[in-house]
């Protein structure tokens, strides 16, 4: 992340500087998502979800979020291609996690409505917004600057109250959220997988997309890996009990075989001379 513009310059420029910038553009469509969320929020508990201006609010979200990670896909790109870095290929593409959610906000963009959709990218978007505030827009505002007579590059001792409390919330709530975030992931495919069933209106082109990033997001995610084996546990306690019908025991063990076949048909280190797709811990 860039640093803030210099200490010693005006307020007004310190702000220009910092506005002009394409990481602001970035850190304001994560802030027009959540405030989108917030407002989309206030339709869905007020039942109020298919109005035109909940539509828009929910299209809008999107819009947002396909800016963000379009944005850092695009810094990426330049990034490689400065230091002169070879073709990643499809591959290599697609296990680029920012392309994965670019992909998948736009999927949303063009999909009908569900609602639940929102929140993976909200939770992302709280700690963006909380990291780049805290790196970028305190010091703009108000920065520390060195006391009187001390040599270049000394920086000031003393700590934004604001800043420290973003910094300890980041930390403290980093790694529960994410987790929360990979449940959610599930639950959506569930969410499709119901729709599925209903034959609802793109609801098995919307599951075969969503289906191809979940399985994406296990290979990289140790969140997502954990929340299948939380889940995996919880079905097994539920269906071990006594009382439970023998068919019920049979149903769930065909699903855990038919979901380990499908996971070793599609490990996409078997189809890349053995390179696993590097795992990521959200």
């Amino acid at each position: 992340m860039a640093p803030p513009p210099s200490a010693n310059l005006p307020l007004g420029e310190r702000v220009l500087a910092l506005a002009q910038t394409l990481q602001f553009a970035w850190f304001s469509g994560h802030l027009v998502l959540l405030l989108c969320i917030f407002r989309y929020s206030l339709s869905f508990i007020t039942f109020n979800y298919t109005t035109s201006t909940a539509r828009f609010t929910y299209r809008t979200a999107f819009v947002s979020a396909a800016l963000t990670y379009g944005i850092v896909v695009y810094k990426t790109w330049r990034a490689r291609q400065k230091v002169g870095a070879k073709n990643v290929g499809v591959i290599g593409l697609l296990a680029d996690e920012n392309v994965q959610y670019l992909a998948m906000a736009l999927v949303w963009l063009l999909s009908p409505q569900y609602s639940i959709v929102m929140l993976p990218y909200g939770i992302y978007s709280v700690f963006h917004v909380a990291t780049y505030t805290r790196n970028n827009v305190i010091p703009t505002i108000q920065p520390n600057k060195a006391p009187a007579g001390a040599s270049p590059g000394t920086k000031s001792q003393s700590a934004n109250p604001l800043a420290e409390a973003i910094g300890n919330f980041v930390k403290q709530y980093y790694d529960a959220s994410m987790s929360i975030v990979s449940a959610l992931e599930i639950t959506i495919w569930a969410r499709l997988f119901l729709s599925a069933i209903f034959f609802q209106r793109r609801s098995w082109i919307l599951i075969g997309i969503y289906t191809v990033f979940l399985r994406t997001r296990f290979a990289q995610s140790s969140h997502v890996q954990e929340s299948f084996r939380m889940l995996e546990s919880r079905i097994d306690s539920l269906v071990g009990a006594q009382g439970t019908p023998p068919a019920a025991r049979s149903v769930w063990e065909g699903v855990k075989t038919g979901t380990r076949q499908f996971h070793d048909a599609t490990d996409i280190s078997k189809y890349t001379n053995g390179s696993a797709v590097p795992k990521k811990t959200s």
